[in-house]
């Protein structure tokens, strides 16, 4: 009879550093420092901010920036407060996705096109043309193979969106050659 060590499984390996011995997380604290700085950044940028119009708005355009900016802050401190005390996040396992595989930077550089040449042709062609061509073109580069219906979907939502920008919001947004038409 061997003399070696039982070991159950899920249960770290007995030459295994002990994850508290390492140390707290310092990417979770380094995240707490932004998540602050975000915060700070929010409270800071309202400082000069002046109050609301003559009693007709009582919190102001000061208050909403505040109270985020002050939530950011209190979600960072309990967050450094749990990294300190030894808490760490799960690892993650890569849900639905084969790690074993390289990433495919083709499709990656297709989509970086695809969106470069949405964004030099806006102005010239507006928002209606060039948001159904960008629809069509980012679904036959993620693998779609019919077009007219991607064609038609991306008219549908970049003509539903330019009305919700241009005549639900008031933002204007370039139609283009469809100047006059929509």
């Amino acid at each position: 009879m061997t003399d070696s060590p039982v070991i159950r499984e899920g249960a770290p390996a007995p030459d295994a550093p002990d994850a508290a011995a390492a140390g707290p997380d310092r990417a979770q604290l380094g995240l707490a420092a932004l998540v602050a700085a975000v915060g700070i950044f929010c409270i800071a940028g309202t400082w000069n901010v002046q109050a609301g119009f003559s009693g007709v708005d009582p919190l102001g355009p000061r208050f909403l920036p505040r109270v985020v900016g002050l939530a950011l802050i209190v979600l960072a401190v309990l967050l450094a407060v749990a990294t300190l005390r030894g808490d760490r996040g799960e690892a993650e396992e890569g849900e639905d996705v084969d790690l074993s595989h390289k990433p495919d930077w083709m499709t990656v550089a297709q989509l970086a096109g695809i969106f470069a040449l949405n964004i030099a042709l806006v102005d010239f062609l507006g928002w209606a043309i060039t948001g159904a061509l960008l629809f069509a073109g980012v679904a036959r580069v993620l693998g779609s193979r019919t077009w007219i219906r991607d064609l038609i979907i991306g008219a549908v939502l970049s003509v539903g969106s330019f009305y919700a920008f241009y005549v639900g919001l008031g933002v204007p947004i370039p139609p283009g050659i469809l100047d006059g038409i929509l």
